[in-house]
């Protein structure tokens, strides 16, 4: 029986071959956050529970959530529900065949990336600015 040789190949293409971009850096980030919002909902049952538990149940939970980690927490669960939005709101213009060339999906994908953090900002300064902090 006569053997035959194959050339030897990679199995499948990795960092060396790829260079890194930021449509791959958005889609890495856009399935990190949509993780990170679970954990977020996690947040939001833990509030809710310790509205329904009563006064102290509640005030442990302000007390936690007012905290230096508490705020950093709500912040970063802040900027992963938005820039998991304009992530998402790329995602449909992609389905809907629009901004496929190199420009225009770098351009989109820089865009919801500012966005996501303008709009986080956004939020937090209008939040200070209710509660009368700023």
């Amino acid at each position: 029986m006569a053997e035959t040789r194959q050339a030897a190949r990679p199995l499948s293409p990795h960092l060396q071959i790829y260079r890194f971009t930021i449509t791959m850096a958005m889609s890495i980030i856009h399935r990190i956050t949509g993780v990170g919002l679970y954990a977020g909902t996690l947040l939001l049952a833990a509030w809710l529970l310790s509205v329904a538990m009563g006064p102290d149940a509640y005030a442990t939970f302000q007390s936690v959530a007012g905290s230096w980690l508490g705020q950093l927490i709500l912040f970063g669960f802040t900027w992963a529900l938005l820039h998991h939005l304009f992530s998402g709101i790329r995602y449909l213009m992609w389905d809907n065949i629009r901004a496929f060339e190199l420009r225009q999906a770098d351009f989109i994908s820089w865009g919801a990336a500012v966005l996501g953090f303008a709009a986080t900002i956004i939020v937090w300064i209008v939040a200070f600015k209710l509660r009368g902090v700023l």
